[in-house]
């Protein structure tokens, strides 16, 4: 018994020595950590294959090769019509922009459209241009994409919405016949509008009721005839918005007396047909009361005869 006690003893003898040895430890590398705090512990790589890295210029960036083989690149022609089109494109868009409020896109910009439409007709066309070169496989169908035709046909929608082949002449130089009267028009009925539209509105809407009731009727005229475009829309619906809601005025349109007239023959219809009903049975009526009293008046004069 007293053996098992002594190898105990010496056993806790052993751990608290080993115990004190780790504390020591650790304290001398905390101080060390603590001398040298920007150390990082180094690590070494066990990997002995080597990373290629290749050295980059600064003044260069990675991009595809600069020149494909002269079979598969466009001719110096093609080349110059693609140009020409990214001209003319931004060009026509810079017009665009300016012209969406209020709208002029079919007054002002007919001539960039038709600057754009001869260089794409020009790249789509058959027809081969100097050295017997056609534009339209190598720059509309030679990839997926097809970007030049996109461009192209984004504002060509624009173009067909505007409906502005209506409004300008054929060789999209400039307004038609047409849209120059209304433009008169709407000029002689603006400058009415600036001339009274200070003070009382009553004067303005008596002096001004005669342009505007004839651009109204250039207008409507214009409109049976389906020779509009988003210009003369959108200048005659600011024209009628100040006329009504700015100024309050009111205009009678010649195509309300039509509808008032059938209006009040379908409100007096009922009336009449009361009424025609009314007569006719009171006719009919005298008419089978009469014979009765025919027959009656025979019949007594027959009596009085045979009493005498």
């Amino acid at each position: 018994m007293s053996l098992h006690r002594y190898e105990l003893g010496f056993l806790l003898i052993i751990l608290n020595i080993y115990s004190l040895g780790l504390i020591d430890a650790v304290n001398v590398t905390a101080s060390d950590s603590a001398a040298n705090p920007l150390q990082a512990p180094s690590y070494q790589s066990h990997s002995s294959s080597a990373v290629y890295k290749p050295a980059v210029d600064s003044s260069y960036s990675i991009n595809l090769l600069s020149s494909f083989p002269e079979d598969v690149e466009i001719s110096e022609y093609c080349s110059e019509m693609l140009r020409l089109f990214g001209q003319r494109y931004v060009a026509y868009v810079n017009c665009l922009i300016p012209a969406a409020r209020p709208v002029r896109v079919c007054q002002n910009c007919s001539p960039g459209y038709k600057s754009l439409s001869d260089v794409f007709l020009n790249i789509s066309s058959d027809q081969m241009g100097p050295g017997n070169v056609s534009c339209r496989d190598s720059i509309l169908r030679s990839d997926r994409l097809m970007l030049v035709f996109l461009l192209y046909g984004n504002l060509d929608t624009i173009w067909e919405k505007s409906n502005c082949k209506q409004c300008v002449t054929t060789d999209l130089k400039g307004p038609n016949n047409d849209t120059l009267y209304y433009l008169t028009l709407l000029n002689q009925t603006i400058t009415c509008f600036e001339k009274y539209k200070e003070g009382n509105h009553t004067e303005l809407c008596k002096s001004c009721t005669l342009p505007y009731k004839d651009l109204n009727d250039m207008y409507s005229g214009m409109e049976k005839n389906s020779t509009l475009c988003i210009d003369l829309e959108d200048s005659m619906n600011m024209t009628r918005k100040l006329w009504s809601k700015n100024f309050g005025c009111s205009y009678p349109h010649g195509e309300t007396i039509p509808v008032i007239a059938v209006s009040s023959f379908m409100l007096f219809l009922p009336i009449i047909f009361y009424l025609s009903s009314f007569l006719h049975s009171e006719q009919k009526k005298r008419k089978l009361i009469h014979p009765k009293r025919a027959k009656s008046h025979n019949s007594l004069m027959n009596i009085q005869d045979k009493q005498s």
